[in-house]
């Protein structure tokens, strides 16, 4: 496990993944964020509410929805739209899952 590591940090695929690290990481008795940093992403509503509030990236939700809708919807209709690359502008939300890593605990190989 990345703990046995030495890791001093995670960045989860989603808000309730690095919910899951963070109790993973308080049953070895680590606090976060003193000994372990946890960013998820997503920005759940409720992570503002956990504790410690979760340090997450907050992705278009919206945006990605109406574009996926909307070709989809053309689709159906009869007018196929050509395959395209959508890059959608995400934000870092830092609060207080997050903390600096002690330099003499980390590991250089992860």
């Amino acid at each position: 496990m990345l703990l046995d590591e030495g890791v001093s940090a995670v960045v989860c695929g989603n808000d309730l993944m690095a919910l899951g690290a963070v109790r993973a990481a308080r049953a070895r008795g680590l606090d976060v964020p003193r000994d372990f940093s946890v960013v998820g992403y997503d920005d759940s509503p409720l992570v503002t509410f956990t504790d410690p509030p979760l340090t997450t990236m907050r992705q278009d939700v919206y945006g990605i929805s109406r574009h996926a809708v909307g070709a989809l919807l053309d689709e159906v209709n009869g007018a196929p739209q050509p395959r395209r690359e959508l890059l959608f502008q995400t934000q870092l939300l830092v609060r207080r899952s997050t903390g600096p890593a002690d330099p003499g605990t980390a590991s250089p190989t992860v």
